[in-house]
């Protein structure tokens, strides 16, 4: 309950500090989905496009009555679909497995009985991290674990995607977001292990699959990282820290100097989707550092975090952490 009312206060917050870079209401009468918008990137997302005014359908796999192989009971779409609604959207909350082509239908037809079209798609199902051995060779890695990684990082959004297309692709106009993590650019390199590289590369590769096929509907495909993210796991669990507090988290690494709220790249998303010449992005890796560049929103605390730019060029490069100029 403690953490819930910490993430109510965090979101008002958050709606009053920063700038958005887009007008408000910019998409009323817009219908989103936002596919694994329990927490995190997702979450957020999610609120910001209800800030701009849209009706958005977010789904995952842990409710006020099911917890998910996160394990977390502290974010459910529930309250999610609430943060919605009090940003000034509309939230739907509709748990949904996404690897059950059928509950996946199901959700579609949903939302096309209810809106008749959906203009916004955001693949965003992950939840692999729980089954990652980071330190250990492909080989040497559990099996199981693995294709489990790959089953939610990629089938998920390949299961989505082939039932909301059809409905999306009836206007002109729609964006379907893949969310990853990490730049093409940076993703060159290896992201270790084996089945967390093959997932995160995955999307960057749909994307540019789907801008291909999408074009001659009038709709847009891309793909959507956030930098070094905030995320609730992040704060509590990894550094324990919270978001009030966070910048404790640089003493156990100096380049968390560098992070950003997920409210961040919830931005970006609002942003590209109120974007009428979006289309120019078709296909294209995009990040919310560079992204804030281009549409002049800002992170929370009046910042422009370029994450990845910084860790190409400093975290790589160096033991000292210094962002000046990169956030």
């Amino acid at each position: 309950m403690q953490n819930r009312r910490q993430d109510r206060r965090q979101n008002r917050t958050q709606e009053a500090q920063g700038n958005t870079g887009r007008d408000a209401g910019s998409l009323a009468g817009k219908v989103a989905l936002v596919a694994g918008a329990t927490r995190g990137a997702g979450r957020a997302m999610a609120v910001e496009l209800g800030r701009a005014g849209a009706t958005v359908y977010v789904t995952g796999r842990t409710t006020r009555d099911h917890v998910s192989e996160v394990g977390r009971r502290s974010e459910t779409i529930e309250e999610t679909a609430e943060l919605v609604t009090a940003a000034g959207g509309t939230g739907v909350a509709v748990p949904t497995d996404h690897l059950d082509p059928a509950r996946v239908r199901a959700l579609v037809e949903r939302i096309d009985a209810e809106q008749h079209r959906l203009d916004i798609l955001v693949n965003d199902v992950w939840g692999g991290d729980v089954h990652v051995e980071w330190d250990k060779k492909m080989w040497e890695h559990d099996l199981d674990k693995g294709l489990r990684i790959l089953r939610l990082g990629v089938e998920t959004h390949i299961v989505t995607s082939r039932f909301a297309l059809p409905l999306l692709v009836r206007s002109r106009g729609g964006l379907v977001v893949e969310v990853t993590d990490g730049t093409e650019e940076y993703n060159r390199r290896y992201r270790k292990p084996y089945y967390y590289d093959l997932a995160k590369a995955a999307p960057l590769r749909m994307a540019r699959a789907l801008a291909e096929e999408l074009a001659e509907y009038g709709c847009t495909a891309v793909c959507l990282t956030p930098g070094w993210l905030r995320s609730e796991a992040m704060l509590d669990t990894h550094f324990k820290v919270t978001e009030e507090n966070w910048l404790d988290g640089t003493r156990q690494d100096p380049h968390f100097a560098i992070s950003e709220t997920p409210t961040y790249v919830g931005r970006a998303v609002a942003a590209l989707a109120a974007d009428p010449d979006v289309a120019r992005f078709n296909g294209q890796s995009l990040s919310s550092g560079g992204l804030a560049k281009e549409y002049g929103f800002t992170d929370v605390d009046g910042s422009a975090p370029d994450a990845w730019r910084y860790l190409m060029e400093v975290d790589q490069e160096s033991d000292t952490a210094d962002v000046t100029g990169y956030r």
